[in-house]
C-alpha cells in the first residue's frame, strides 16, 4: 500500500512474503483484547521531570506470526541478544507525545493520529513491520491511564531478530515507556541562536531525513557541540550549493518575511524527503492556512497573511534582514512547541533576526501560534486534535 503523509488513514498493512514466491500472506496485528496488565507492586513516588513512570507497554513480532500479546508490566530493562540488529545497524526508530491534563483533570493526547502515521512511515522505510494505529493508540490510552499522574514521552520501537548481516528484520519489539517533562530549556523560554551549518549535513534527497530513525539522531550530536563551541544554542542545518534552510536542530523551521504589499509572508520547506513531518509543524500549517482563507480568523494576525511551503535560501534570508523584511524566524516540535530565534551565525557574520517584546521574544506570528496550539493542548480552546485519555 502506497502512504502518502497526512491521508486520514492510520491503518497499514501488515504482511510477510513468501522469499520464494513472492505471495503475500496476512500477519496477525495489533489487538487491544488481548492486553494483560501486570502491575507495579512498588510504585514510585513522581519526582520531578526526567524519571520515568512506574509502567512500559511491550508487544512483540515475529515474521512468522505478527504482533503477539501486548502486555503493561512494570517500567524495567530489556533484555536483548548482543547480535540484536538494533546494536549493529540502527534498526530503530522512535516518536514522542505528550499527554496534557486541564484545570478538571481530564488528560488528553495531542493529534496522536498523526504520531501514529509517521510511526509507520518510518518503519516502512527501514522494514520494520507496521501495525494498526488506531490499536496501538488504545494500548498507549491504557497505559496512560494507568500511569496518569505522570506525563508519557518517548515511544520506542527496535529490530531484535539476532542475525549479523543486514536485512529485513524477522522479529521486532514496539514498547512505550513515559516520563513527566518540565520546560524544554532549563533557562526558561527564550530566543536562541543558530549556527548556519555548512561543515556537516543532516539530511540528503532519497536519504531517510524524512523519516523519524534513531540513526538521524546520534550524527548530530558532535555538530550541536561545534555550534556550542562557536556560541550558538543550536545547528542551522544548510543544504546545497545555495545553503537551503532544512532544519534547526531536531524540530522544524519557519521563516516570517513582510512582502511590499503589507502581507505577511508564513514560509517553511516543503516535505522533499529532507524534511520530518512535524505534528507541530502540520498544526502550525493548519491553523495559518485556515487564517489565511478566512476559514478560522485567529486574533493577532493581520489579514494579508499568507502560507507558503517552499525553498528558503539565507541568501534570501540575509536579503531580507537588510532591507527589513524578514519579520521573524523560528522553529517547532513536540518538546518545545514554538522556539523564537534571535540570531543567525553565518560563514563568520552574524545576521540578527528580530524577536517580539519580553524575554520569551515571540514575534507576532510565533506568539499567536503558540496560544492558540497550547490552548488546544490545555484544553482552553476546545478543538477535536485533543483526543481524551481520561475524564
Amino acid at each position: 500500500m502506497e502512504y502518502i503523509y497526512g491521508e486520514n488513514t492510520t491503518s497499514f498493512p501488515n504482511v510477510a512474503a513468501d522469499p520464494m514466491t513472492g505471495e503475500l500472506t496476512s500477519l496477525l496485528d495489533i489487538n487491544p483484547s488481548q492486553l494483560e496488565i501486570i502491575r507495579n507492586e512498588r510504585p514510585a513516588t513522581p519526582p520531578p521531570p526526567s524519571s520515568l513512570t512506574d509502567h512500559m507497554l511491550t508487544i512483540p513480532w515475529s515474521s512468522s506470526a505478527g504482533w503477539g500479546q501486548p502486555k503493561i508490566v512494570p517500567y524495567g530493562p530489556l533484555a536483548l541478544e548482543p547480535s540484536v540488529t538494533v546494536l549493529h545497524y540502527a534498526q530503530t526508530l522512535f516518536e514522542g507525545m505528550k499527554a496534557y491534563r486541564d484545570t478538571n483533570g481530564k488528560v488528553t493526547l495531542f493529534r496522536p493520529d498523526m504520531n501514529m502515521k509517521r510511526m509507520n512511515t518510518s518503519a516502512a522505510r527501514i522494514a520494520l513491520p507496521t501495525f494498526d494505529g488506531e490499536a496501538l493508540l488504545e494500548l498507549i490510552k491504557a497505559l496512560v491511564r494507568l500511569d496518569r499522574h505522570w506525563i508519557p514521552q518517548l515511544p520506542g520501537y527496535i529490530g531484535t531478530q539476532c542475525a549479523l548481516g543486514v536485512g529485513p528484520p524477522n522479529e521486532a519489539l514496539l514498547f512505550v515507556i513515559c516520563s513527566p517533562v518540565g520546560p524544554y530549556y532549563a533557562t526558561g523560554f527564550k530566543p536562541v541562536s543558530l549556527y548556519g551549518t555548512v561543515e556537516y549535513v543532516r539530511a540528503y534527497p532519497g536519504g531517510t531525513g524524512g523519516y523519524k530513525l534513531g540513526a538521524n539522531y546520534a550524527p548530530g550530536v558532535v555538530p550541536q557541540r561545534a555550534a556550542a563551541k562557536h556560541g550558538y544554542a543550536q545547528n542551522l542545518w544548510l543544504h546545497g550549493p545555495e545553503h537551503h534552510l532544512t532544519e534547526v536542530g531536531t524540530m522544524n523551521l519557519f521563516v516570517v518575511f513582510r512582502k511590499g504589499d503589507g502581507t505577511l509572508e508564513l514560509a517553511t520547506a516543503p516535505l522533499d524527503g529532507m524534511i520530518l513531518p512535524g505534528v507541530t509543524r502540520d498544526s502550525v500549517i493548519s491553523l495559518a492556512k485556515d487564517h489565511a482563507s478566512r476559514r478560522q480568523v485567529l486574533d493577532g494576525l493581520p489579514e494579508k497573511f499568507e502560507l507558503v511551503e517552499r525553498p528558503i535560501t539565507m541568501k534570501e534570508v540575509q536579503a531580507a534582514a537588510e532591507n527589513g523584511s524578514l519579520v521573524e524566524m523560528f522553529g517547532t516540535g513536540t518538546a518545545a512547541i514554538i522556539c523564537p530565534v534571535n540570531k543567525i551565525g553565518y560563514l563568520g557574520k552574524d545576521i540578527i533576526i528580530p524577536t517580539g517584546d519580553g524575554s520569551a521574544g515571540l514575534g507576532p506570528v510565533s506568539r499567536v501560534m503558540l496560544e492558540q496550539i497550547s490552548g488546544r493542548q490545555f484544553g482552553t480552546i476546545p478543538s477535536d486534535w485533543s483526543v481524551v485519555v481520561a475524564e
